[in-house]
């Protein structure tokens, strides 16, 4: 459930307010902060400063016990390892100097809960002051770890899953059993109601491809039977040739840069049952660039948008190299449709050598954030026609590595928790 809070202010004789307290340590509102302001017919919508870290991911390993054929492990070659004490305890060092505590989020491409100190790693980013986060394949999910969870204070789980039937979820992740998971997580859920606890939240992540989106109904009943209070689907992207035939998107990726303008007209919907012929209405008009409502809520398309930049985040690989996103923690190759697209990994600096605040605030990483809240990159997921398409490295707008333009993550296709 998604929590909303609601604050009063009050204004002065000058038109100024002042925040509470609380709001304005939260949102990093200090004195001379610049925030966006997004003004539309039912008020203001205020941002983070950019340059306010509210979220750190951490990858604590790249090594997995599975080997599902969704994953990016499949498009590299990399050797495995796993994050050292000493690295952790840079990160925290740097979680301990920012004037309001980050959250925490413990994934990236590997399964966090097969590193041997897990559990301690979450009781001590929870000892900072940060909320934590953790996603997992939940195959390792055994009563007496989710007890061990519980106590180190995590305060959400999200767990992957990728089928409602044995024998789809099997055909996704490899090596993993659906009843094992499901009765892991039967028992966090039992084990909750006995003891009153509000936390782990639960979340399910869903990877909607051609052979499970049948599934995503019974999914649905299935995450809500063990009390999940989040479910995100987030489209497959494609490491090899073979999912490329899974893709749900491939039209959809023509119309990935028609934003609505400011002229663009507006169309106020109703709730109404999105049978058949009123849901492909509903999605011709967000594909073609209208502005729509739908029972008073602005529907954003969220292109054009790097969703690591607007929740202020940064990401740090096991070995300590930092990244502005996930997707650029690890050299890859994936497609771009019908084309091959190398990603080179892209670091500013490793927190063994650099205080973490002191990377988050290197006039390059600052540059690129501003770019990034601009989006002035290439069109490359609608154009996909040159040789720069190719890489991450440089676009035909001039901009160097990384260039943005091909992200699928900035067009809305892909989504992390």
């Amino acid at each position: 459930m998604t929590t909303r809070r609601l604050f009063t202010l009050e204004s002065d004789s000058s038109g100024g307010a002042a925040f509470p307290p609380e709001v304005a340590r939260r949102y990093g509102l200090t004195g001379g902060s610049k925030v966006r302001l997004e003004e539309d017919e039912a008020g203001l919508r205020l941002s983070r400063p950019a340059d306010f870290l509210a979220r750190v991911y951490l990858e604590p390993t790249n090594f997995c016990n599975l080997d599902c054929v969704t994953c990016m492990r499949n498009a590299w070659d990399e050797p495995p390892g796993k994050m050292s004490a000493e690295t952790f305890q840079r990160v925290l060092d740097g979680v301990r100097t920012l004037p309001a505590p980050p959250s925490v989020f413990f994934g990236g491409f590997g399964e966090p809960l097969s590193h041997p100190a897990m559990v301690e790693m979450i009781a001590q980013a929870r000892q900072t002051g940060a909320e934590v986060d953790l996603i997992t394949n939940g195959t390792l999910l055994r009563p007496p770890l989710i007890e061990r969870l519980i106590q180190a204070g995590l305060n959400r789980l999200w767990v992957s899953l990728d089928g409602a039937t044995p024998e789809h979820y099997a055909d996704v992740r490899l090596g993993a059993a659906l009843p094992q998971v499901l009765e892991n997580l039967r028992f966090l859920k039992d084990l909750r109601q006995k003891q009153g606890l509000l936390t782990p939240r639960l979340g399910i992540v869903f990877v909607a491809m051609k052979r499970n989106i049948a599934d995503l109904p019974d999914l649905l009943r299935l995450s809500l039977e063990l009390g999940a209070d989040r479910l995100m689907v987030t489209n497959v992207l494609p490491y090899t040739p073979a999912m490329r035939e899974e893709m749900l998107y491939r039209r959809s990726l023509f119309f990935s840069h028609a934003l609505p303008s400011e002229s663009a007209p507006q169309i106020d919907l109703p709730r109404m049952d999105l049978t058949p012929p009123a849901g492909e209405s509903l999605m011709q008009i967000l594909q073609h660039g209208f502005a729509v409502t739908l029972a008073r809520q602005a529907l954003t398309l969220g292109i054009n948008s790097c969703p690591f930049v607007e929740k202020n985040s940064l990401s740090v690989r096991w070995d300590g190299e930092v990244a502005p996103c996930l997707a650029l923690l690890h050299s890859h190759t994936s497609y771009l449709d019908d084309r091959e697209r190398r990603v080179q990994a892209f670091s500013f600096g490793n927190v063994r050598e650099r205080a973490l605040l002191d990377l988050w605030n290197d006039p390059a990483y600052r540059a690129l954030r501003r770019r990034l809240l601009a989006f002035n990159f290439s069109p490359c997921t609608v154009c996909n026609s040159c040789e720069m398409a190719d890489s991450n490295q440089e676009d035909c707008y001039g901009n160097d590595a990384p260039a943005c333009g091909g992200c699928l993550w900035a067009q809305g296709f892909i989504q992390c928790p």
